[in-house]
C-alpha cells in the first residue's frame, strides 16, 4: 500500500466525522480490491479501531459501526484468530462488537474459539468466547454445545447466564435431527436447573431458552406440557399462586407459552 494512501486512510478512519469515516471505510474497499484481503492487516487493524467507538456517547456512529462490522467480515477468516486474540482488550464495548464479527463470520469461527476456550480458566474470557458462539448461525454449531452446557453450572454469575442464554441460541440454529438426542436432554435438564437459579437474570435466560427449545423443535409432546405447566407456575396462573417475583422471568414465561 502506498504510504499516501495509508496516511489519508488513517486520518479518515481516526475521525469522529461519519463522513469521513466512510469516505476512509471506502478507500479502504478500494486497497483491498487492488491488493487482496489475506495482504490487508494494516487496513483491517485500522477498521477494528472503530470497534472501540463508545456509540451511547455518540449514538450518530452505530451505522458506522455496523459498516465496520460488515467490511471486518469482508476480510475473511485469516482475521479470526486475531480477533479471539484482542477478546482480551478490556474494552467491554469493543469486545461485544468483536463477538458480533466473529459471529458473522460464522462457522470458520466455531473451532478456533472452541480451541481459545479450552486453553483458558478465565471465566471472563470464557463469558466472551461462549457469547460470541451464540452469534454464529450454523448447523456446526452443535460442537460447541457442550462448553455452554457445563458453564451453566459455573460459579461464575456472568459466565451462567451467558451459558443459559446461549442454549437458546443454539436451539435456533440447530435442526431438531442434528441434535443429538442426549445434547437434547441435557439442554432441558439444564435449563430446568436454571430455573431455580438465585439470580432473576439466570432464571429469565432459561424460560426464554426453553421456549426456544419449544419453539424450534426440540421438546416432545410431554416435555411442551411439562413447560406449559412450570409457566404457569411461574406466572402464578396455576393451583399454588405462587408466582415468580420477578417481571422479566414472568414475561419471558408468557412468551414461552406460545411454544408449548
Amino acid at each position: 500500500m502506498e504510504e499516501d494512501s495509508y496516511n489519508t486512510i488513517k486520518k479518515l478512519l481516526a475521525s469522529n466525522n461519519p463522513e469521513e469515516l466512510r469516505r476512509g471505510m471506502e478507500l479502504v474497499k478500494k486497497e483491498i480490491a487492488r491488493i487482496g484481503s489475506s495482504e490487508a492487516r494494516p487496513l483491517f487493524e485500522m477498521v477494528s479501531a472503530i470497534f472501540y467507538i463508545d456509540t451511547l456517547d455518540l449514538p450518530n456512529l452505530v451505522p458506522i459501526l455496523e459498516e465496520a462490522i460488515s467490511l471486518t467480515v469482508g476480510f475473511g477468516k485469516w482475521v479470526v484468530p486475531v480477533l479471539i486474540e484482542n477478546l482480551e482488550a478490556g474494552d467491554l464495548k469493543a469486545q461485544m462488537v468483536i463477538s458480533h464479527v466473529l459471529g458473522r463470520i460464522g462457522a470458520d469461527a466455531i473451532q478456533p474459539l472452541i480451541t481459545e476456550y479450552t486453553s483458558s480458566s478465565d471465566p471472563d474470557r470464557h463469558t466472551f468466547i461462549l457469547y460470541a458462539l451464540s452469534k454464529i448461525k450454523s448447523p456446526a454449531i452443535v460442537q460447541a454445545a457442550q462448553l455452554a452446557l457445563d458453564a451453566t453450572q459455573s460459579s461464575d454469575r456472568e459466565l451462567r447466564d451467558t451459558a443459559t442464554r446461549a442454549i437458546g441460541k443454539f436451539a435456533e440454529s440447530i435442526p431438531p435431527p442434528l441434535l443429538p438426542e442426549t445434547l437434547r436432554k441435557e439442554f432441558r435438564e439444564k435449563l430446568e436447573i436454571n430455573l431455580a437459579d438465585p439470580n432473576a437474570n439466570i432464571r429469565t435466560k432459561a424460560v426464554r431458552s426453553l421456549g426456544k427449545l419449544a419453539k424450534y423443535g426440540h421438546l416432545t409432546a410431554s416435555e411442551r406440557e411439562k413447560l406449559r405447566l412450570v409457566c404457569q407456575h411461574i406466572l402464578g396462573t396455576d393451583d399454588s399462586y405462587d408466582w415468580d417475583r420477578a417481571f422479566t422471568v414472568r414475561k419471558e414465561a408468557e412468551e414461552a407459552l406460545k411454544y408449548v
